[in-house]
């Protein structure tokens, strides 16, 4: 009896994982969440000066100290959890496992001693062994959560497919861009939407310098004072094409398949939401509508009007028309001069204990323009959409 051939045996090869790649997103965040920490670990940057005291003095006080709150500690250990998450997310895939845990940990706790030990050389804040222990512990959770999800986020999220479906593939910068214009309004400003006023700090820092007084808006002005009426229109143009602007630039970056109409106007919903907050928290619950003025509401409609029409460009001139936009409200809130109503509403405003929150949301407030400027003009536009 012939004996049988053996059947054929069919080998089904799998396709290859895909390769991995660093996120350039999680390493421009971390870039901007540690340039958030300098600023609100070294604010206000005046009155350094030498006292004599050892710099590393500090690690030997008695823990906890006399003066402390849980408060401080959970907003200590709260705000260093993010930077131990963004450093594994930053160091793959050089770096994983275990020894991007590690790695991320010391540097976050490097970080923190580098700040703790600044800030002795400033009389207005107070260097903590207690802030210094609980940073830390807030970089090691933050090391912790990132090891453990860095490989869903980074590999395997359906936030990553979400986006891919939602944004064009040149937004991935732009997303986290756009994503702070809300929190940028946190921080009460002259007018609304009146994000980047550089000027009035820039006067600040050179007038402690020089020792003199030094005001830079008005001398772009040769000295002339506004009057109720030029208020008014500045806060009209401000607010409409900062809004107008930052809105553009949104739905610019969403694909034409995308409802990009709703996810427009929930991201002005949420830029007003959070100003309404942060205005009932920092001052008192009935200061929560203070920011809608009558040149506010106008500056509103008009930014909506402004959107409504120009998303109807091509995709290049919707960009330009943003970059516009968003350049003259720069403009004109740092030629101003500073809202005399704003000023008598913040000699309201109590920091106390908010210092370095403040800190923080003021930063975020100023270079939101100029982040949104570095994104807009970046080369990555030049690459054919899809």
């Amino acid at each position: 009896m012939a004996r049988r051939a053996p059947a054929e045996t069919v080998i089904t090869q799998l396709p290859p994982p895909p390769p991995r790649e660093p996120s350039v997103l999680a390493r421009g965040i971390l870039l901007a969440y540690l340039a958030l920490i300098v600023y609100a670990s070294l604010y206000p940057f005046s009155g350094w000066q030498q006292v004599g005291i050892p710099l590393g003095n500090y690690l030997s006080e008695p823990i906890p100290p006399r003066y402390w709150t849980g408060f401080d500690v959970v907003t200590n250990i709260v705000g260093y959890i993010p930077l131990g998450v963004l450093a594994v997310y930053a160091f793959y895939p050089a770096v994983r496992g275990i020894a991007a845990l590690l790695l991320a940990a010391v540097f976050g706790i490097l970080v923190t001693a580098s700040m703790e030990t600044l800030q002795s050389f400033l009389p207005t804040r107070v260097t903590s062994n207690m802030d210094l222990l609980a940073n830390s512990v807030g970089a090691v959770i933050g090391a912790v959560i990132g090891t453990l999800s860095c490989h869903q986020v980074l590999e395997r999220s359906r936030l990553r497919r979400l986006r891919h479906r939602l944004f064009t593939p040149e937004a991935s910068r732009g997303v986290v861009v756009l994503l702070l214009w809300p929190l940028a309004q946190i921080y009460p400003q002259s007018y609304l939407f009146g994000n980047g006023q550089l000027l009035p700090v820039l006067s600040d820092w050179l007038s402690l310098a020089l020792d003199m007084q030094l005001d830079l808006s008005a001398l772009l002005r040769n000295g002339a004072q506004p009057s109720a009426t030029h208020y008014w229109l500045v806060e009209i143009i401000v607010t409409s094409c900062s809004s107008a602007g930052a809105l553009l630039a949104w739905f610019h970056m969403l694909r034409e398949r995308a409802p990009r109409i709703v996810l427009t106007i929930l991201m002005l919903a949420a830029a007003l939401g959070v100003k309404t907050l942060a205005m009932a928290l920092l001052f008192k619950p009935q200061n929560a509508f203070a920011w809608l003025s009558e040149g506010a509401q106008l500056g509103l409609l008009v930014g909506v009007l402004l959107t409504a029409l120009l998303i109807w460009l091509p995709a290049r001139l919707q960009r330009h028309a943003a970059i516009v936009l968003l350049a003259v409200s720069f403009v004109t809130i740092n030629v101003a001069p500073a809202n005399p109503y704003f000023i008598a509403t913040l000699e309201t405003w109590v920091q106390g204990r908010f210092l370095t929150f403040n800190g923080a949301a003021q930063f975020l407030s100023l270079v939101w323009p100029l982040i949104a400027f570095w994104f807009l003009l970046h080369r990555s536009h030049r690459v054919k959409r899809s």
